[in-house]
């Protein structure tokens, strides 16, 4: 998966008004606590990419 589309994952998935993930209740009409495993997989994924460039990419 590209960084555009973890960022737009993080960016859609926010905590709605009543603590559930806006982005689940949107697209799939899930009510999901947030953060949800989107975000996630999402945030892992770029700290991973974060600590490879931070080590030159020998991560």
């Amino acid at each position: 998966m590209s960084n555009g589309q973890r960022k737009a994952i993080i960016a859609v998935h926010v905590r709605g008004l009543e603590g559930m993930c806006a982005g689940c209740r949107a697209w799939w009409s899930r009510l999901t606590p947030y953060p949800c495993w989107q975000v996630d997989w999402a945030t892992s994924r770029r700290a991973r990419s974060m600590t490879a460039a931070l080590l030159g990419d020998r991560a």
